[in-house]
């Protein structure tokens, strides 16, 4: 399966708890995958900013240690994707695994 387009589910589930920045998404997807999902700059704000133009998230700015920095959390439209992305990847992942557990 192509990792990057798993991307933008992991960006929603991410911020099902409370609004992160980017850098942080981006540490907490490499560390809840110990280590083998690390998304760089180059997809992670661009997947970002997809789902923050269909709607799925919101940005807003905030100061921190003096400099601003820009945070993202969910809206209900974003929640709703979110479960349907629950949804889809245990349909596909249950799928792929009785191909690849069968003879």
């Amino acid at each position: 399966m192509n990792l990057k387009g798993t991307l933008p589910a992991l960006i929603l589930n991410t911020l099902a708890g409370e609004p992160k920045h980017g850098y942080r998404i981006a540490q907490e997807i490499k560390a809840k995958s110990k280590g083998v999902l690390d998304f760089k700059e180059g997809s992670l704000y661009p997947a970002l900013h997809g789902l923050e133009n269909d709607g799925f998230i919101e940005s807003y700015r905030e100061m921190f240690e003096g400099r601003p920095r820009r945070y993202y959390r969910l809206t209900e439209h974003g929640i709703k994707q979110l479960e349907q992305e629950r949804d889809q990847w245990q349909q596909l992942s249950g799928a792929v695994s009785l191909i690849l557990e069968g003879p």
